[in-house]
């Protein structure tokens, strides 16, 4: 079995196993290959689309189409090699991985021009060369004939195809159609045996129509000729790839243009959207502006050509051909151009209008009273006691769905809800509720700048939050509640294990904001978008925390380019037991930081232990104590070094179990402690147990952490435990925020100038006023 066909196997097999309820198109197409049947035909027989972008890396056979301005240079004169070799690269590697790929193509004209633009400029006198006005192109436009231009470009893009495409050992065919091809049945049937046998010879075919014997620009009847078969009438390559797409029974057709997609009136134009889906219910919606000024077709001609693809089983993607990787990009999943899907009743709210309404609800917290948002809070605070049977029924299904799906056990803890967690978080919520009536508008500072001249600066809101989080269904209704209470826009989203608890919950949080008119103010983002796609929301997003494993967010971290990221990636906490520490209070600390909640954050990972101790039983109680709770220990090099039979060498010192498995060390002394916490750790909580003060002043001074604690557990960093009510996250970042999360954390400052007629002239040399920078009370 040769290369190829294996690829396609597996590609293949992929897809059955993952769609079980969506048809898969034909294996490939047989060569030589019978007439094809009539659009009428094909109505009853056509096959479904895919619905959602995640579905696009399962196309198997594709038709990308590059429109004159794609592949055609700015100033119109050639074409963009780079590009070019960019899309080639895309489409070389579709093809090695076992996809079937057919291009069609324009820029013969475009070639053929600047090849006949250099002859023009050899014919040209003397004389009207040397003139400093550039007659070759400002003739051009009436001396070349695009059929001629044509003719001379059409072996050059072809020759510039294969050199292109041998770099990566695919072969190529040039395949050269006019209108009366599709409707002359002997022809027709001839065109499609061609391409299928082609693409049964592993070998690519390049499409364009022949424009040196029939243009599509000079078409100006549309009219099918009598006794032919109903189509697309042919005016340009949109409309002749859509009926390639279409008869070929491709997967996918990929609409390369120079706009990145299709907009709800001209992009230039004020109040201009990109729609990322498009809907046949949007045809209404939609105004066009003016055709490529290159291409041959509009976007106008793009829209039809790409509904009539989809009416008959091909799913269309319209993107912008210059942008990088966009065809690996869109065969990824990623929001990249227009997605063309048939209307569902189900169809959801697109995520850009979610963050928009976002936006909005933010606003509309503001101008409530605290009293207001407060209200909402205890409302949702009620609403967790009151409907505790309806959540906890939700929490049943996701939780039988992960028992079987055979979720990790840690997971399985943290998305179970229970009677005792539902209380729990409704006493937080009162605890934000009743907190909140001073921290939107909280005067921070005045200051008198000059006579009737008094600056004040305020907390405000961030803007809009989104919080990503997985298992953890409690944490909707906590991060819903800081975002009320501090008047943030919020979109949420959660992981699919928890998406019944999850949906239920955010009822309730709706139900709520109701209550004060702000509905809109919190959403939670249902749809499968690309986690990728939302973190390059800049417009509309202002903040991301997430909340989940520490590979979610440590991949969060390093995606966000332009959106700052609040969080955490690892928790790895200490507790150091010193020297003068009482065993008691050490082994009641050290039981409760990793037993208690293993898979938390703030658990124990690694117990460090003062060397001196090791010559007394303290050593052998706290193994003890650990084996009792069911903790599987691992020993660190000095420790492993000690003893001849003792527990299995820990792989990394630097790494969170999650689990009931621990480290244990020794360290020399107080400053090694601290030493190794900082090389070690994850900045995030760390824990002395000691009877000597300076012993534990020194560790709280010195140690840098977001939270440093002195007999006491590990367990304590918790934005409830703290009295915040309930955090947002644990951040161990040295910016804004640090810590448990609450609602201080969401708030940033405006500063406000009350003035009388100032102006800064009046501060210049002889302007009569003069600086006072008094401050003034709060």
């Amino acid at each position: 079995m040769n290369v190829f066909l294996r690829k396609s196997l597996q590609l293949t097999n992929a897809v059955k196993s993952s769609f079980s309820t969506n048809v898969w198109r034909a294996a490939s197409i047989q060569a030589p290959r019978q007439p094809a049947s009539t659009p009428e035909k094909r109505q009853t027989e056509r096959k479904p689309t895919f619905s959602e972008r995640s579905q696009l890396k399962y196309a198997r056979r594709l038709v990308v189409k590059l429109g004159s301005a794609v592949i055609t240079r700015e100033d119109n004169h050639g074409l963009a090699l780079g590009r070019l070799a960019s899309i080639v690269e895309q489409v070389a590697e579709c093809h090695l991985e076992g996809r079937e790929v057919m291009m069609v193509t324009s820029g013969a004209v475009a070639f053929g021009k600047q090849k006949l633009a250099q002859e023009l400029l050899m014919s040209l006198s003397m004389r009207e060369t040397l003139a400093p006005k550039d007659h070759s192109k400002e003739e051009e436009s009436f001396l070349l004939d695009p059929r001629a231009a044509a003719a001379v470009g059409q072996s050059g893009l072809m020759s510039l195809y294969d050199a292109m495409f041998a770099q990566y050992g695919v072969k190529i065919a040039q395949v050269l159609v006019t209108k009366p091809d599709f409707y002359n049945e002997e022809t027709r049937t001839n065109l499609f045996a061609t391409l299928s046998e082609l693409i049964s010879l592993n070998i690519v075919p390049i499409i364009n129509t022949n424009d040196a014997v029939s243009p599509p620009m000079f078409l100006k009847d549309d009219d099918i000729p009598p006794g032919t078969k109903k189509g697309i009438p042919i005016k340009d390559n949109d409309s002749l790839s859509a009926m390639l797409s279409a008869e070929v029974q491709a997967d996918l057709l990929i609409l390369m243009s120079d706009v990145d997609g299709i907009y709800n009136k001209p992009p230039w134009e004020d109040g201009a959207k990109l729609m990322h889906t498009y809907t046949t219910n949007d045809s209404r919606s939609i105004q066009f502006g003016q055709k490529s000024k290159v291409g041959t077709g509009g976007m106008d001609s793009k829209v039809k050509a790409a509904t009539w693809a989809l009416d008959r089983g091909v799913s269309v993607v319209i993107c912008n051909g210059m942008q990088e990787k966009a065809i690996k990009t869109i065969i990824g999943g990623r929001k990249v151009g227009t997605f063309f899907t048939e209307s569902t009743d189900g169809f959801t709210t697109p995520v850009e209008e979610l963050a928009e309404s976002a936006r909005e609800g933010s606003r509309q917290l503001q101008t409530l009273t605290p009293e207001q948002r407060a209200s909402a809070v205890h409302t949702l605070a009620d609403l967790l006691v009151s409907k505790e049977q309806f959540i906890l029924e939700a929490n049943a299904k996701d939780l039988s769905d992960a028992q079987r799906n055979g979720l990790a056990k840690p997971l399985l803890s943290r998305l179970s809800l229970s009677t005792g967690k539902l209380k729990n978080l409704s006493v937080g919520l009162k605890q934000i509720a009743d907190s909140s009536h001073k921290n939107v508008g909280r005067v921070l500072r005045r200051t008198r700048l000059a006579e009737n001249l008094d600056l004040t600066q305020v907390t405000v809101p961030i803007g809009v939050l989104l919080v990503i989080f997985e298992s953890r269904p409690d944490s909707l209704p906590q991060v819903a509640s800081l975002a009320i209470a501090s008047g943030n826009g919020l979109l949420l989203k959660g992981g699919k294990e928890a998406a019944n608890s999850n949906k239920a919950l955010m009822e309730l949080v709706k139900e709520s904001l109701t209550t004060v008119g702000a509905e809109k103010a919190v959403s939670l983002v249902s749809t499968r978008e690309e986690i990728s796609d939302l973190l390059s929301m800049d417009d509309h997003i202002d903040l991301i925390i997430p909340r989940g494993s520490s590979d979610l967010v440590r991949s969060i971290q390093q995606q966000s380019l332009h959106i700052p990221v609040l969080g955490h990636a690892e928790g790895v906490c200490h507790v150091f037991i010193d020297k003068d520490a009482d065993i008691q209070k050490a082994l009641k600390i050290a039981r409760d930081a990793k037993c208690d909640y293993p898979a938390a954050c703030n658990a124990m990972e690694t117990l460090l232990i003062h060397e001196d101790l090791m010559s007394g039983d303290i050593f052998n109680d706290v193994c003890n104590m650990l084996k009792r709770e069911g903790v599987k220990i691992y020993s660190g090099p000095k420790l492993n070094q000690l003893l001849t039979f003792g527990p299995p060498a820990a792989k990394s010192l630097k790494h969170e179990y999650g689990a009931l498995e621990c480290c244990i060390e020794i360290v020399k002394d107080l400053d090694d402690a601290v030493n190794h916490i900082h090389t070690y750790g994850s900045g995030h909580t760390e824990v002395i147990v000691t009877e000597n003060d300076t012993a534990a002043q020194h560790f709280l001074k010195s140690v840098d952490s977001a939270c440093v604690f002195h007999n006491a557990s590990s367990r304590f960093a918790d934005g409830f435990r703290f009295g915040l009510g309930a955090e947002v996250g644990i951040s161990t970042a040295r910016i804004h925020a640090r810590g448990p999360v609450g609602v201080e954390g969401l708030l940033t400052t405006k500063w406000i100038l009350r003035g009388r007629d100032h102006t800064a002239a009046d501060f210049a040399e002889g302007g009569g006023s003069v600086w006072l920078h008094e401050s003034l009370p709060v």
